[in-house]
């Protein structure tokens, strides 16, 4: 009895000794929370502060960071340049991916991946979307006093349309439009970003002009109120629900290569505003990572400051953003050359 009183007091002793081993042990500890423990985490963006990706990013930064182990101080870092392929072929090639920077891209990416591979240096199916926060459609829009009255006026006349980049929807959407429904557009790009090519609208430099919706109606909103801004045409796979008279591109026309081609560009509305990981990130950081955004998502003060700045938030997962922008990147190359030689023409 002796004996086993001795054996037990000694097994005793022996778990806590190693209890306490394992208390202090580094492989015990969170790695994920080592790793952003102190750190600062960015948010890389293509595009100059005040439109929709600094919008979604600033927003992002304020709340997300108390979800992540560790708790790293989240910062936006803007790179404009080249309507955001400057910045995504910094994130591919240069940028760390050991988690440290993150980015919110055009949904654009994949497509200049597939159609402008000299200037799509990325490829994107081996990069990690985390989470979109919303979908985005783009609205075309002109000024009140324009002699466009509705969307169809578009085959009457040349219309002067602004455009950032080759890498932005302003400039595919509104191609694919003049070379395959022959929509008489003069695209006129090389504006720096959204707000600029919307202030050349007010200014009548040009007559139409097309940006993320969820951008528009809160930067534009008195202009949009007051009716100095109309939206007669938008991009998307469904309309919008706050733009429910406006059609889709795709109900412009009866070609069916411009239907094929117009439907394949507006897949990436469903990307959105999303949060992309580098590619080669450790798994367990990315799953932390998306795991945050899933939380962040759903957090009453993050909802409540989203509200607060009018942003609109209807949020689907990485892994589902992530199946989105692969099917693009898998479209058949028929419709994939279609559209890429609408491009082309210009």
């Amino acid at each position: 009895m002796k004996i086993d009183r001795v054996r037990r007091g000694l097994l005793a002793t022996g778990i806590l000794i190693l209890a306490a081993l394992e208390s202090t042990n580094p492989a015990a500890a969170d790695p994920v929370a080592d790793f952003y423990k102190g750190r600062e985490l960015t948010i890389l963006i293509g595009h100059p502060p005040g439109g929709s990706y600094d919008l979604y990013a600033q927003l992002a930064a304020q709340h997300i960071g108390k979800f992540i182990p560790g708790n790293p101080t989240v910062i936006v870092q803007s790179m404009p340049g080249g309507a955001g392929s400057k910045a995504a072929a910094h994130f591919y090639v240069r940028a760390p991916h050991d988690g440290s920077m993150i980015a919110l891209f055009p949904e654009t990416i994949a497509y200049i991946q597939l159609m402008d591979p000299v200037q799509g240096k990325w490829d994107v199916t081996k990069m990690n979307y985390i989470g979109s926060f919303a979908p985005v459609n783009a609205a075309f829009v002109i000024h009140k006093g324009s002699p466009l009255k509705e969307a169809h006026d578009l085959y009457k006349g040349k219309t002067n349309v602004g455009c950032s980049g080759r890498a932005s929807q302003s400039f595919q959407y509104s191609a694919v439009l003049k070379a395959l429904t022959n929509m008489p557009l003069n695209i006129i790009c090389g504006y720096d970003g959204s707000s600029a090519y919307t202030l050349a609208l007010m200014r009548g430099e040009v007559d139409m002009v097309s940006k993320a919706w969820n951008a528009m109606r809160v930067e534009d909103k008195d202009t949009l109120e007051n009716g100095t801004l109309i939206p007669i045409l938008q991009g998307g796979l469904k309309r919008e629900a706050e733009l429910p008279n406006v059609p889709l591109m795709q109900e412009l026309t009866d070609d069916p290569n411009a239907k094929k081609a117009l439907t394949f560009l507006s897949a990436g509305a469903a990307i959105g505003r999303a949060l992309l990981a580098p590619q080669n990130i450790p798994a367990d950081r990315l799953a932390a990572l998306r795991a945050a955004f899933d939380k962040v998502v759903l957090d009453p003060d993050f909802i409540a400051d989203a509200k607060k700045r009018d942003i609109y938030i209807n949020p689907t997962p990485g892994v589902e953003v992530q199946q989105t922008s692969d099917a693009i990147i898998h479209t058949s190359k028929d419709v994939v050359g279609l559209t890429a030689n609408a491009f082309e023409s210009f």
